[in-house]
């Protein structure tokens, strides 16, 4: 229904229709998501982590499916290859993750944390934690969770209807001449 907010936006004065804007769900979400990659980046230079929020965010999902090959990581990541070559070439001069070959396809690598990697994500998870409680701060745990929740089902209704037009036919080009 986001055309009947559109007509509503349209019909009240310009800074009305700037401040329903600003308190629209997707600005909101957009607005808190870069507030929050912000923070963290600050924290993160404050505390002397020496990775980028981009690079924290790589050795993250490394954490939890390690063995996943560079194209599949940057699908999920929704990052160019090249972008993360790039930041995979930076951990691994670190000596942060190490590149497999892949058994199952020698054209494939596998990406992998080092030991070296492991207490650098704890102090990562530390950042973010105050991150997150700078973000949710006065907002009372059962209010937290029902955030929480509500993100949930607005992700898993969006995932639902991009598998579900991805698995669609789609519609042949035509060539006009």
């Amino acid at each position: 229904m986001w055309w009947l907010e559109m007509s509503a936006i349209e019909a009240v004065p310009e800074n009305a229709a700037e401040a329903a804007w600003e308190r629209s769900v997707g600005f909101l979400v957009h607005d808190v998501a870069r507030l929050i990659r912000k923070r963290f980046e600050q924290h993160a230079r404050a505390k002397e982590l020496g990775l980028t929020r981009s690079q924290a965010s790589v050795l993250g999902r490394l954490s939890r499916q390690e063995g996943i090959n560079q194209v599949t990581l940057a699908q999920q990541m929704e990052l160019e290859p090249i972008t993360l070559v790039r930041l995979l070439d930076r951990l691994q001069a670190a000596g942060l993750i190490e590149r497999r070959a892949d058994p199952q396809d020698r054209r494939a690598r596998s990406l992998y944390l080092t030991p070296r990697a492991r207490p650098l994500l704890d102090r990562v998870s530390v950042l973010a934690g105050d991150v997150y409680d700078e973000a949710l701060a006065g907002l009372s745990i059962a209010e937290r969770e029902r955030l929480v929740a509500s993100l949930e089902i607005m992700k898993s209704n969006l995932t639902d209807r991009l598998s579900a037009l991805s698995g669609a036919a789609e519609p042949e080009e035509t060539i006009h001449g």
